[in-house]
């Protein structure tokens, strides 16, 4: 028997056996009634740092973990115990027998719905004993299976096989969204004047470090903040209430300029501020004075957020309640949810989303091997990540009409050309970007890049694409670079340096200049676009961690529209198509 052979034989066992010791253990003859054997699985979904955590108190998923309403049988539950990385920690605690996994799976059947009386227990207890079970001689863990398996297949073949992951048809999932309260919106911090373009940027309470002096303090408040475009002057400010902190990772408004998005605090716990990876809620803001005037549940922690045919606001969560969705249209003039996914539909985890304004792009990583399986990667305790890959989906339908594997492990960020032909990946746990063809699914390119790349985007003329080397998954501060390539062929065209935690990269409506926010030192870097120098520095007011940029402009009756944020330029501005904004 061939080396692969072998290991290909030893993972269906590991599917089938946690840890040497279910061996020796039987249940065919255990005197647990069924009540009892769900007790027990209760006792061990609850156990300290075990699966609750992560998948919830109703099994719905939403934290770090997905639903489980689909009903894993028992041998589902080993097989993810034994070969997902995330879960290492979560089996050494449980040490699972196959009774305990018979436990769990009637435990979970129960939770999410399935009545005790409609459930086979004999069923579950013959599924974990499918075929025999010879002894192991080693229990192989699942990367170096990957890396000797997948070492026999190049990428092209990974391409020329690859199998849809995605459910068939639509995929449309909804949430009613709850208002959870009201606010007096105040007096307005600034009076814009007309024809004049301004900024908007949210800023959270993670510890801001001087890089001069290397010291760091922690904000109290989040903020939102407004500046000049021009002058890069802060023209005003508004610190939230404490008991609404939270984590923020996105700034966001709505299509006509009028109100500013951020995340506001779980409902009834406003006591931040609170991991990313926990629910949270929206607030809704006066872009003139800057304060809250509603707070939304709207069934997730908003990660990244942008407008969508200058209408809606495309939004990934960070986490998902239990009927929460991971990617959803968010209409911001109605305040309500007109369609979206959730990542379990999808066949794997989203991360983020992208628009091209025609179609949606999701970034998928395989369950188990997001963040904390980057940083091992970059560390050399995983030697193979399996194959990430794209979600198209069709806003319409919401039907999963393409998929595009790619050799990078979990994606942060999607940019675009302007012909919407090809898009631009990098890949933060591989340190690299690539050059997708969007119609045949090709790579025309794949780049090495700084440390932990994250956002990218493309200069006004389209041949050069800029990555914000992050040192994201790395556990460092930042490699502090920008790396700049032509957009035609890859080749390497400079490295810049730049900030701490180079995070969203993003060229401005003019086009003459590319803005980095760093979500450490609490600033807005800005290069010249031409020269690649850099132009100044933006501090943001008494710190905090700074996320997303929108660019606002107040026409010459002050009527105000967004022309930028993250996703890309709206209402009749892009420099790459020869439409810069000249106010």
């Amino acid at each position: 028997m061939s080396k692969v052979r072998k290991m290909r034989r030893l993972l269906i066992l590991a599917s089938v056996c946690v840890t040497a010791s279910c061996a020796d253990d039987s249940i065919k003859d255990s005197s647990l009634s069924v009540p009892e054997l769900v007790e027990r699985g209760r006792e061990l979904f609850h156990l300290e740092d075990s699966c609750v955590d992560c998948h919830g108190e109703n099994a719905g998923g939403g934290l770090l973990a997905p639903s489980l309403a689909f009903g894993p049988k028992p041998s589902e539950i080993a097989y993810q115990l034994h070969t997902n990385p995330d879960m290492a920690e979560i089996a050494n605690i449980l040490r699972a027998s196959r009774q305990d996994l018979v436990a769990l799976s009637l435990f979970v059947l129960q939770l999410t719905g399935t009545t005790p009386e409609s459930i086979d227990v004999n069923a579950l207890q013959a599924e974990i004993f499918l075929g025999t079970q010879p002894e192991l001689e080693t229990q192989v863990p699942r990367a170096e299976i990957a890396a000797e398996t997948q070492a026999t297949m190049p990428f092209s073949a990974v391409l020329e096989s690859w199998q849809t992951r995605a459910m068939q048809g639509s995929l449309k999932r909804t949430y009613d969204v709850e208002l959870l309260a009201e606010f007096d919106p105040g007096e307005p911090k600034f009076t814009p004047e007309a024809g004049k373009t301004y900024f908007y940027e949210n800023t959270g309470t993670r510890g801001t470090m001087n890089p001069e002096t290397g010291e760091t303090f922690a904000p109290q408040a989040m903020k939102i903040v407004v500046g000049d475009a021009v002058t890069h002057e802060i023209i005003a400010y508004h610190e939230l209430p404490i008991e609404l902190r939270s984590s923020v990772h996105a700034t966001a408004m709505s299509p006509d300029g009028r109100y500013v998005y951020i995340v506001g605090a779980k409902e009834s716990e406003g006591t931040g501020p609170q991991s990313p990876l926990s629910p949270a809620t929206l607030l809704k803001a006066d872009a003139l004075t800057l304060q809250p005037v509603k707070q939304l549940q709207i069934g997730g922690r908003v990660h990244h957020a942008q407008i969508f045919q200058d209408r809606y606001l495309l939004v990934d969560t960070f986490a998902a309640d239990p009927n929460g969705l991971s990617v959803f249209l968010f209409d911001t003039q109605s305040d309500e949810i007109v369609g979206g996914v959730r990542d379990e539909d999808l066949g794997g985890r989203s991360y983020t989303a992208w628009t091209n304004d025609q179609y949606i792009f999701v970034l998928m990583e395989p369950i188990g091997y997001g963040y904390f399986a980057a940083q091992k990667t970059m560390r050399g305790e995983l030697k193979n990540f399996p194959t990430s890959w794209i979600v198209k989906l069709d806003p319409e339908t919401w039907e999963a009409i393409q998929e595009y594997p790619h050799p990078g492990y979990r994606a942060d960020w999607i940019c675009f050309d302007k012909e919407s032909k090809y898009m631009f990946v990098p890949s933060t746990g591989s340190n690299n970007i690539s050059k997708i063809n969007i119609d045949t699914g090709s790579i025309e390119w794949v780049r090495p890049t700084g440390t932990g790349p994250y956002a990218c985007d493309l200069n006004a003329a389209g041949d050069e694409v800029w990555v914000a080397d992050k040192g994201e998954a790395t556990l460092m501060v930042g490699s502090r670079t920008i790396t700049v390539y032509d957009t035609e062929s890859g080749r390497h065209l400079d490295t810049l340096f730049s900030a701490y935690r180079a995070d969203h990269l993003l060229l401005s409506p003019r086009g003459n200049e590319f803005w980095l926010t760093s979500n450490v030192e609490g600033a807005i870097y800005v290069f010249d676009a031409y020269n690649r120098k850099r132009k100044d520095i933006i501090h943001m007011p008494n710190g905090g961690d700074a996320h997303g940029l929108v660019w606002v402009y107040y026409d010459e009756i002050r009527v105000p529209k967004v022309i930028r944020d993250q996703g890309g330029f709206h209402n009749g501005i892009n420099p790459r198509n020869n439409q810069p904004h000249l106010h």
